[in-house]
């Protein structure tokens, strides 16, 4: 009977292990990445440190880009650069528009980069931050409260400026420690081959020696450096965390945005309470019919494209953010009408290096050889090549005239003022834009409306035209002025020399009695 009990015991045990075991292994809630163990991901960030402190570095620089001060630089200065007006547009309200579209299509980039580190956290409020971010620019919603004060604001600008400035040395110190580690390979290499080759040579087996326990001892310090970095860098904050202030910045820097340019008032009226002067706000309201139109972004957003589109087309193009989504009808300002842009030509980089080059052959025509002519000569498109010649045919060959080559100087010096800012302003922002600096902060806060992408291609040819007119008479006028005082140099050495010749020889012949 005992024996009996004993064996119901020891079976009842058995089988609430069994429960206990299946119970465990039942299938927990689904997370977008970890749909088993096998895949579940460490909490902190690791190695994608790096990637977010270049995401940070870029939130901190839009939002400054958006502080008032640099709100009225664009209303008074970038838009009214004489180049702007000349040869993109007059159109305050456009200008101001495709200033707006870039920002907005740098926070859509930057929400995509956000979007992908959010599925990565614990938090299931994160993992619907594309979807949430989308309605939040659509319809102004913002349930979870992301969007911060200024004062909130500022603080975590400051705490991301420090997240970045730790984890960029943390990137100095590891990369310092991975050359100490590969010279330690290499001198432990040249020790094993030393000892391979001459065993007797023992002076020069104690100075590797030497060397190598130094640098062992300086890597032993730089591992310990490199340690206490990703302590307090990004590398040891869970994603939760980090994804939690990338969250929040980006939502309140799109409520910033709409702000500044009467995007419509969806965004929170009291989470923005950052003092705005009129000055300040860029949207021009002399353009608005009532303070009524601010209510929607499409009646900001697609006025001015009317003036790009033909007259007598019977349905000219809007950008409705009615049956489009915010970001799309953003996005379409920034494509270029085709046929009559730099841009949608594809020439907008080609021609800004190409007025580089003459602007530096105008400061300086007489170091233009031959060779540098022809090359400039070889980046022209045929239309500018067929304008040139136009334009050469009928000219005389001389270039000899002091007071015309004087006047063709300031008359290219007049141009280049307002069309080598804009060339200028187009290489600065391809560079930063460019594979090699994608991860880094912006330097400038130069817009594409102040490059050459948006600029008319006719009449950016018509003034390369000038120009190209202008330097061949200077780059002739130098040549002819250079060959005329080589001539009148040679001339004059060969009096000297004729004169030296002929009192030599009165010196030297007899005197008649």
């Amino acid at each position: 009977m005992a024996l009996e009990t004993w064996l119901i015991k020891v079976k009842t045990a058995i089988s609430s292990k069994f429960d206990v075991v299946r119970s465990s292994s039942s299938p927990a809630p689904a997370h977008p990445n970890k749909s088993s163990p096998a895949m579940k991901k460490s909490s902190n960030v690791g190695v994608l440190a790096f990637e977010i402190a270049g995401l940070m570095s870029k939130l901190i620089h839009l939002w400054q880009l958006l502080s008032d001060k640099n709100m009225i630089r664009l209303r008074n200065d970038s838009i009214s650069l004489d180049g702007v007006r000349k040869i993109i547009s007059n159109d305050e309200a456009f200008l101001l528009a495709l200033a707006c579209a870039e920002i907005v299509e740098n926070i859509r980039l930057l929400a995509k980069s956000v979007a992908r580190i959010s599925k990565r956290c614990d938090d299931v409020n994160h993992w619907n931050f594309d979807q949430c971010f989308r309605d939040f620019a659509d319809s102004g919603r913002d349930p979870h409260g992301w969007v911060l004060s200024s004062k909130d604001m500022e603080a975590k600008n400051k705490k991301m400026d420090r997240y970045v400035t730790v984890t960029a040395a943390l990137y100095r110190e590891i990369d310092e420690l991975s050359v100490m580690e590969g010279g330690l390979r290499k001198l432990a290499l040249q020790m094993s081959q030393n000892d391979a080759v001459s065993m007797s040579n023992s002076s020069i087996s104690s100075k590797l020696e030497e060397k190598i326990t130094d640098l062992q001892q300086k890597i032993l310090w730089q591992r310990q450096e490199v340690k206490y970095l990703k302590e307090r860098s990004l590398w040891s904050r869970s994603f939760d965390t980090v994804t939690s202030v990338l969250v929040r910045s980006i939502f309140t820097i799109l409520a910033r945005t709409k702000l500044v340019f009467g995007l419509g008032a969806h965004y929170p009226p009291c989470s923005l309470p950052r003092s705005l002067s009129a000055s300040a706000t860029v949207h021009p309201s002399d353009h608005h019919q009532s303070p009524s139109n601010l209510d929607t972004c499409s009646h900001f957003v697609s006025g001015p494209l009317m003036k790009r589109d033909d007259d007598d087309e019977p349905n000219n193009k809007k950008i409705s953010t009615v049956n489009t989504g915010f970001f799309e009808s953003n996005s379409k300002l920034l494509k270029p009408p085709p046929s009559t842009t730099l841009g949608a030509a594809g020439l907008a980089l080609h021609y800004a290096n190409l007025i580089i080059v003459m602007e530096k052959m105008i400061k300086s025509p007489q170091l233009v050889g031959v060779d540098a002519r022809d090359d400039l000569y070889s980046m022209l498109p045929n239309s500018v090549r067929s304008s040139l010649r136009s334009r050469l045919r009928g000219v005389g060959f001389s270039a000899s005239d002091p007071v015309l080559a004087g006047e063709w100087r300031e008359a290219l010096g007049r141009i280049l003022a307002w069309l080598s800012p804009l060339a200028h302003n187009m290489i600065k922002w391809q560079n930063e834009r460019s594979f090699e600096q994608q991860n880094l902060v912006p330097k400038t806060n130069v817009l594409l409306l102040q490059t050459l992408f948006f600029a008319n291609k006719e009449k950016t040819e018509a003034a390369i035209t000038e120009l190209l007119v202008g330097l061949n008479y200077i780059w002739r006028f130098e040549r002819e002025m250079t060959a005329k005082a080589l001539f009148e140099c040679h001339i004059n050495n060969n009096l000297n020399g004729l004169l030296d010749n002929n009192t030599l020889k009165t010196s030297s012949s007899p005197s008649s009695s």
